[in-house]
């Protein structure tokens, strides 16, 4: 909740910065159905989500293949409008991924096999290949974090998936040839970046910006200001910036040390996830707990590190932080699974000898 409110705060700062908009209003409605659906997620059972995983994962690739027939949004097939708002299938296919690969693991030891590892990554690839075709790359890359993270909770030899690792590395080649131009350039600018100077008219002109306002807040940020430190409003200006680079407008707002709050916040998040994980002796609920939060890990990282330019900038929010209604409500959804987890650690079924030698 924390996160959402300094969400929150950042459109806020947009409103101020670019004009009114509605988005602050829509946001907060988002927010609403989003702690609601997070709510509904803690109270029943999680091991009911078990016998429908694989079905919700069939439904998902059914809804990611649809959306690449909807009407391109710009150059993209990401979303299918429903009237009052368009439905971004990629974010609940995350994780009915997780749910699935979860559900195929958890009774499993073929994973501590070569062999044993190629299912879990057929059902990987499937999504992964789709999602590139839409084409979004940033939520293409959450998929294999969350593969490894949940195949090394379920058992798998670090040797294997070392090798598997490597074998990926291989087949970068064939991963660069299903991108498109665009995605290509920004993989390029991330080597040829260049600080400083004019601002660049081409595909580096998102980086340059995203980097400078987040400059500007400098170390108490442009709240403890009564003025801003550039008259220029072309330093300030930054598409997207509700959404992809709300970092930006935190950073400018609030500081180093506003940026600083906000990673210590996912950090307890992923630091309480990974106990609930471990401590939770059932296996669906192991795994399912390892693989969000290794999502949300992932796509934290993912979004702070591309404003910086440690990353190729791609289509991808800021968990619980950016505007979006499908990426707000999944990812609430997401974490009430988790805390829903962590409220029931114990075995699915008790004092059974081939159970616990499984376990």
């Amino acid at each position: 909740m924390l996160i959402s409110m300094i969400g929150l705060a950042g459109l806020n700062r947009a409103d101020q910065l670019y004009g009114p908009s509605k988005l602050f209003e829509r946001q907060l409605i988002w927010l609403t159905l989003s702690w609601t659906a997070m709510l509904l997620a803690t109270s029943v059972p999680y091991r009911s989500l078990k016998h429908f995983s694989p079905w919700l994962y069939l439904g998902s690739l059914v809804l990611l293949t649809v959306v690449l027939f909807m009407p391109a949004v710009n150059g993209s097939r990401r979303w299918i409008p429903l009237g009052l708002f368009d439905f971004q299938p990629s974010e609940p296919a995350r994780l009915a991924f997780i749910l699935a690969l979860a559900h195929y693991l958890m009774y499993r030891q073929t994973q501590r096999t070569v062999r044993g590892l190629i299912p879990p990554f057929v059902i990987t690839v499937f999504p992964l290949m789709l999602i590139l075709r839409e084409p979004d790359l940033g939520t293409a890359m959450l998929f294999l974090p969350v593969l490894y993270t949940m195949l090394f909770a379920a058992g798998a030899k670090p040797v294997h998936l070392i090798t598997a690792a490597l074998v990926g590395v291989a087949l970068l080649p064939v991963l660069w040839g299903q991108i498109n131009d665009e995605q290509r350039s920004r993989v390029q600018m991330v080597f040829n970046q260049v600080d400083g100077g004019a601002t660049p008219h081409d595909d580096g002109f998102h980086l340059h910006q995203s980097k400078q306002v987040l400059s500007l807040g400098g170390l108490w940020g442009s709240v403890s200001r009564d003025e801003p430190i550039i008259d220029d409003p072309s330093a300030y200006i930054l598409p997207a910036a509700r959404t992809d680079f709300i970092l930006c407008l935190i950073g400018e707002r609030y500081g180093i040390f506003g940026c600083a709050a906000l990673l210590l916040l996912y950090a307890m998040i992923v630091v309480t996830g990974l106990r609930a994980a471990a401590k939770t002796r059932e296996p669906f609920g192991r795994l399912v707990a390892a693989g969000i939060v290794a999502m949300l890990a992932t796509q934290a990282l993912i979004n702070m590190s591309m404003t910086v330019g440690l990353m190729p900038i791609t289509g991808i929010t800021l968990p619980m932080c950016s505007y979006g209604g499908s990426s707000l409500l999944s990812t609430c959804f997401a974490m009430g699974l988790l805390m829903n987890i962590a409220m029931r650690p114990g075995y699915e079924v008790a004092g059974s000898p081939e159970w616990e030698r499984r376990a």
